[in-house]
């Protein structure tokens, strides 16, 4: 007869490392889907004649990284060494993402590829609120992917940690051969994974699927037993240590071979969602390259989500928020 696996809820707070740990000493490569995220902010004052439409005129426009570089980037907030690695278009949008890698610390190795247009999503916000999202986006070209693979073998060496951030954009089509060689290395590889097909991922440290995701490849589940179930066999098909579900207001489920352990979402005010995800596989990733436990790891994550979430766009937490000065 099978024995059930132990199931434990953490109580964030007791579970925060203390004293922080020396996440300047994680040395971090992020691979995957490279975007400019474009924001244009105004005004809403009226409805358009032409259709029953607002009409946003244009008061202020920033520009973040997007994809992979924002996990790049919340990763070299919290002070890791942060090394990117994509593909971009020879384009205005490249040399832009290229500028604010270098305005975040974090070392580039993008790939430029002159067929296509960088990746680009524009939010039109007005009061406060996100009116309409517009996507431009190309796949990469086969001899790009090629360079891009011979080069992540070569980066390989100088990196304990390595992030496949998978928006299913084409960038990532070599992503079972990098998986296969980073755990040959002794690397720790956690994957934001995206699609039909989670085959490509195995093999990996820690799968990060979503509620939506998780259900595209195992299909519904009535219980918290029957997802368990679900969980598991996925986790055990895929020879992963840990399935990280990204619940929502849920918190957080973490599945492994001996235990589950579950957190209850920390965010005091949920105000924008977009890149949280981003910021919770950054924060574990650095948090494990930091040598610390997996519940440790799970709270302090599931803490840097909440914080996020309470910020308008793909935003970052910083060492000091979430530690403490």
């Amino acid at each position: 007869m099978s024995t059930a696996i132990p199931s434990r809820l953490l109580a964030a707070g007791d579970y925060l490392a203390n004293p922080a740990p020396r996440l300047d000493h994680v040395r971090m490569l992020v691979v995957g889907d490279v975007m400019l995220d474009r924001y244009w902010f105004g005004d809403v004052s009226r409805i358009s004649p032409e259709a029953p439409v607002p009409v946003v005129r244009i008061e202020r426009r920033e520009e973040r990284l997007g994809g992979a570089a924002n996990v790049a980037r919340n990763a070299a907030a919290l002070g890791a060494h942060s090394g990117l690695l994509g593909v971009v278009g020879k384009d205005e949008a490249g040399e832009q993402v290229d500028a604010l890698l270098r305005d975040s610390s974090i070392h580039s190795y993008l790939k430029r590829d002159e067929a296509i247009s960088t990746i680009i999503k524009l939010r039109v916000i007005g009061r406060q609120q996100q009116m309409v999202r517009i996507d431009f986006e190309d796949a990469p070209t086969e001899t790009v992917l090629r360079d891009k693979l011979t080069q992540f073998r070569a980066l390989l060496p100088d990196y304990d940690v390595l992030i496949f951030s998978d928006y299913n954009k084409g960038s990532l089509v070599n992503v079972a051969e990098m998986i296969r060689e980073a755990r040959a290395a002794g690397k720790i590889v956690m994957v934001d994974p995206k699609g039909d097909d989670f085959s490509m991922y195995a093999g990996a440290t820690i799968l990060t699927p979503n509620k939506s995701e998780l259900r595209r490849i195992v299909g519904n589940w009535k219980s918290e037993d029957q997802l368990t179930a679900k969980a598991q066999a996925l986790r055990t098909e895929l020879g992963l240590e840990a399935l990280l579900l990204t619940r929502s207001e849920e918190g957080m489920s973490l599945y492994t071979d001996h235990e589950v352990l579950h957190v209850h979402a920390d965010a005091r005010e949920v105000f924008d969602v977009s890149g949280a995800g981003d910021t919770v596989i950054a924060t574990m990733a650095a948090m494990l390259g930091a040598g610390a436990p997996l519940d440790v790891a799970l709270a302090t994550a599931n803490r840097a989500g909440g914080i996020v979430v309470g910020k308008l766009g793909t935003a970052t937490v910083t060492r000091e928020e979430l530690f403490g000065a």
